[in-house]
């Protein structure tokens, strides 16, 4: 089971709205197959295993091993458990159920019914951590929220002013490009409007080869300036305003309007387009208002050993953190609810 998380977890900011699976399959204590999710709307990872099986003869007597219930329904590909069952495969191992009300545990009763052992629970509560943003996806109606942000040892964020519209640096290079890789896991990366204004973001994953998360943008008053880079270039954008926007926009942007305005109607927003999860990168005041209002899964926290002596302040946190990990000068703090 321990191979099908790893393959899973491959694939991780490839499959949205899809969970990370690997599926391994085995005879005679031996891996005679394995493949995982690749892409959303591709083969499922128990295709993928039973297909590299050279010899189908031998998936009667084989075990397959897989991280989420087989799936039961038509979506984009075919039902994975009428796949096992047509190819004969007896015993199936689970590390943990679909969340997905589509599934639900359909996909165990149906091989069951066809005579198929099952078995479930195997690295349950590693399997379920991989699949963090489906399960909190489904469960909670609602987008797994990370929270990111560097602070100097004397916890400021930013200096009180700024001489250019560019972002400030207080975390190192090496801190930075870790940072693009996390984009790259995510479906979306949210900010406030101050932060475009003053430091004119890209928010894209320029440092780490992967995907582009979707950008976010809390705009209540309509605010953003034309020039915004985030408004000039190729990469998809929404804007959430108060009220609808007397201007149009182009190249893959829109404007959203939230009624009401808060985090509650993003979140729903969120849902209905299938955001699997946002990564906050805003300033004080937009991170505030998702630690004031308990909105938040995990917190990812660059200190670096520079100090500001003044500036603004960085979010009030009291939680403890659960990881630490140096960068250089610079020490990351993993937190999770």
């Amino acid at each position: 089971m321990q191979r099908c998380l790893s393959l899973a977890e491959s694939a991780l900011g490839n499959t949205y709205p899809n969970p990370l699976v690997g599926s391994v399959v085995v005879y005679k204590h031996k891996i005679i197959g394995e493949g995982w999710h690749q892409k959303a709307g591709e083969a499922h990872a128990e295709v993928n295993a039973i297909k590299q099986v050279i010899d189908k003869s031998l998936l009667s007597d084989a075990t397959l091993y897989v991280n989420l219930e087989p799936c039961s329904h038509f979506g984009k590909t075919p039902p994975c458990a009428d796949l096992i069952i047509k190819h004969g495969i007896n015993r199936v191992v689970i590390a943990s159920k679909d969340p997905n009300p589509q599934v639900a545990g359909q996909g165990i009763v149906k091989l069951q019914r066809a005579g198929i052992e099952v078995i479930e629970g195997v690295l349950r509560k590693e399997a379920e951590f991989l699949n963090r943003r489906f399960y909190t996806f489904h469960k909670k109606k609602r987008p797994y929220i990370i929270l990111k942000w560097a602070q100097t040892q004397d916890r400021f964020i930013a200096p009180l002013k700024k001489e250019t519209r560019r972002p400030f640096w207080i975390s190192n290079k090496l801190a930075r490009q870790k940072v693009h890789q996390w984009r790259s896991q995510e479906s979306s990366i949210l900010v406030g409007i101050q932060t475009v204004i003053e430091d004119n973001p890209i928010l894209n994953t320029r440092e780490w080869p992967g995907n582009n998360p979707l950008r976010l943008i809390l705009d209540p008053s309509d605010r953003i300036p034309l020039d915004a880079t985030i408004l000039q270039d190729e990469l998809s954008s929404i804007i959430f305003n108060k009220q609808i926007a007397n201007r149009s926009l182009k190249n893959r942007k829109e404007h959203v309007v939230l009624n009401p305005f808060n985090l509650n109607t993003l979140m729903k927003f969120c849902y209905d387009r299938s955001v699997l999860s946002v990564i906050v990168e805003g300033g004080q005041k937009t991170l505030d208002h998702f630690i004031e209002q308990n909105l938040w899964d995990e917190a990812r926290v660059f200190t670096s050993e520079n100090e500001l002596r003044e500036g603004i302040k960085s979010p009030e946190f009291k939680n403890v953190s659960s990881e630490k990990e140096k960068f250089g000068n610079t020490l990351l703090e993993t937190y999770f609810r």
